[in-house]
This record gives C-alpha cells, structure tokens and sequence, in this order.
C-alpha cells in the first residue's frame, strides 16, 4: 500500500514543488488548517503531513492542537516547516507532537531525506507493533535490507552501564557507524556522539524518556572507530514493550555527510 502524505501550505508554489517531488507517494494537498482537518477526517489513514506553521484562518499550531486532542489521529507522524530564527516555534511545534522540521526556504533533498526516514520508521512500527509480518524470518529481512540504518533497544541509555540493551542493529547502521552492536553497548551512543552536538541530544532524549515527546529528530556528528567524523540524521522514538507496560526505542540513521559537505562549500 502506497504512503498517503498531507502537504499543507498556504504558498501553491511550494506545494506543487513538494508534490512533485514525492513521486511514488500519494499526495494530498490543503492551502491551510482548516482544508487540512477536512482532508485527515475524510482520507482515512494518512501517514505523514508536511505542515507549514504560518498560515492564514487555521494555523498550524491550531491543526497540532487539534489532532493532539484527537487520539485517533496519535500515529499521523508531522515535519513541520517554518522560517530561520524560529527556534520557540520548533520547540513548541514538538511539545504538539511533530517529529521533525524544516526551514524555509525549503533544501527538497533535505526534506526528502527526511522523509524517507520517517516512512521507514513508520513501516518498521507497524510491523513491530501490530505484529502484521507473516513471520520472524520475514521481519529480519525487511530489518536487514532496510536501505537505512535502524536500532532496536530496550533502554538505549546515553552511556555504558548493566542496563544498556541494544536488540539489534541491521548492516546499515553497522556500516553507518562502524561498529557492531556489541561495541555499541559496551561504550553507549553517547561516547560516539560528537562533543558539540552531545547536549542537544540528550537534552532530546531525557525529554523523549520523561514522555514529553513521541520522538525527536537531530542532525549530528557521530565519531567512528578510525577517529574520522560523519554527519547523520537521527531519529528516536518510543517503541512500546509487549510486557509490564514498558517502552524500548527504536533508532533510525541516515548518512549525511556529502550533503553537510555541499552545503558548507555553497
């Protein structure tokens, strides 16, 4: 079944460039909150909704709110797009439940980038959650060729200790970082994270273990074992246990460091 994505915008511009780009996908199109609503109540199961934040009537603050509210609507997964300088907007924007932003003006490779990420960690929630795969070995090879690499843990703590349990890791996340699950739980993700880029994680993460987010999405540097140092796009979200009523984490890697390197040279 093809993925079914919302693009709210009140610029038709910048929604037929966004369709356009999504080839492959089912796009829906609203010019702002309110034919937005209308769509998600009518279109049944949409997956991804990319919302712009300013718009005229309903705004996009107003649209999260809503669905929020809506427990219903709680796995529709939201890049929200907004403009340079809005920090307390992104903030505000994942207190409401998106997982991901863009600023404008739009990079579509980024956004497409992270696109791909989400429709994965949709796809891998939904098997692993509902249990809808015919069987285990059908699951381990949609995990292992997953063209992203994807972590499955039940605590993912920051640093190495008696708790640190990662289940599995697929080849491209060992290709991605360098190093096997084993390594991985003997030093924590923090110990490989870079430096700079280590407060901003785990001040997401503390957030996402409190439950006051759903996930969280970063770009970050990550160390490999040589010392050289890669970009990736992370995301983290919540991945409910089938027992005690307990949450483990299910973590998704992509590979950014060409972009990171064209964009710096442009």
């Amino acid at each position: 079944m093809s993925t079914k994505i919302l693009v709210v915008d009140s610029c038709a511009t910048d929604r037929m460039v966004i369709k356009n780009m999504l080839d492959g996908y089912e796009v829906q199109l609203a010019g702002d909150g309110d034919e937005a609503l209308a769509i998600i109540e009518t279109v049944p199961d949409i997956d991804l909704m990319i919302l712009d934040l300013n718009m005229p009537n309903l705004d996009g603050f107003k649209v999260l709110s809503f669905l929020k509210a809506v427990n219903e609507h709680g796995r529709l997964l939201t890049i929200i797009l907004t403009n340079y300088g809005e920090l307390e907007d992104e903030i505000n924007g994942l207190q409401l439940g998106n997982v991901d932003y863009v600023r404008k003006p739009i990079n579509m490779e980024s956004l497409k980038a992270k696109i791909v990420v989400h429709v994965e960690l949709l796809k891998m929630q939904q098997r692993l959650e509902d249990k809808l795969m015919e069987s285990e070995v059908a699951l381990d090879t949609v995990f292992r060729e997953a063209p992203i690499g994807i972590s499955i843990s039940q605590s993912n703590e920051p640093y190495a200790t008696d708790k640190c349990d990662i289940v599995s890791i697929n080849p491209a996340y060992e290709q991605i970082t360098g190093r096997t699950k084993e390594e991985i739980n003997e030093i924590g993700w923090a110990k490989i994270t870079h430096p700079e880029d280590l407060e901003e994680d785990l001040s997401y993460f503390q957030k996402l273990r409190a439950g006051e987010i759903k996930s969280y999405s970063i770009e970050k540097r990550m160390i490999r074992p040589d010392g050289s140092v890669i970009w990736v796009y992370v995301v983290v979200a919540r991945l409910p246990m089938s027992r005690q009523d307990k949450y483990g984490y299910i973590i998704l890697l992509q590979n950014i460091t060409t972009r990171k390197e064209i964009e710096r040279a442009l």
